[in-house]
């Protein structure tokens, strides 16, 4: 049984990366063939990785009584990491906002971005990836057109992911879909979104056929 940790980074209702989310939990939610868990980012209690974590780990050490903050952020920090740990696939569906990806997805990156447990330094200073068996979908969405050249250094949604997912943690970006352009060309928006939409469903489809 594959498991695939489906996270949602959008609480929109009508944002693309939204029907992004629910076109591909809709093509893979009747398989029997994997285990689906959703991690909806906007819905989980995830207080901002910051000095609260640190003031834990410290009182932690020192068998001292933690703040309810303390506790929570723990506790957070914790579930991110088993559910990256149990996955053998992650999806992300996250929109570009503001040229970034929205806080609270960074949150959760922040949680599982940990030294000695999706990458370390060995003895000599060199990252080392800990996580290259892992799979990674990602499903993004902007009203720009950031695959343009004079917009592309900008883009720093789905390059981020990128970057984190597969250079720094070692996972493998199996595909993506990228659904561009519909602010910026309201005309096509419809077809756009339809044809995006469609790529997705097609993701879904081979991942289930992969792992039959």
């Amino acid at each position: 049984m594959t498991n695939v940790l489906l996270v949602k980074a959008n609480n929109r209702p009508d944002g693309i990366s939204t029907k992004m989310y629910n076109t591909f939990m809709e093509s893979i939610k009747d398989t029997n063939e994997m285990n689906v868990r959703v991690f909806d980012v906007f819905e989980e209690d995830m207080p901002y990785f910051g000095q609260d974590l640190f003031n834990a780990f410290g009182k932690m050490q020192n068998e001292e009584e933690l703040s309810d903050v303390e506790r929570r952020i723990l506790a957070a920090k914790q579930k991110a990491m088993d559910a990256v740990s149990e996955a053998d696939v992650l999806v992300f569906a996250f929109p570009l906002w503001n040229l970034t990806i929205p806080a609270a997805l960074q949150t959760f990156i922040d949680y599982v971005y940990s030294a000695g447990f999706t990458f370390k330094y060995d003895a000599t200073g060199n990252l080392v990836q800990l996580m290259p068996e892992k799979k990674v979908i990602l499903l993004n969405a902007r009203g720009g057109l950031y695959s343009a050249p004079e917009m592309a250094p900008m883009e720093m949604s789905y390059n981020y992911m990128q970057n984190v997912f597969n250079g720094v943690f070692g996972m493998e970006i199996i595909e993506n879909v990228i659904i561009e352009g519909h602010n910026a060309n309201p005309q096509q928006a419809e077809a756009i979104i339809a044809e995006g939409l469609t790529r997705v469903q097609a993701v879904a489809q081979r991942l289930i056929a992969q792992h039959a």
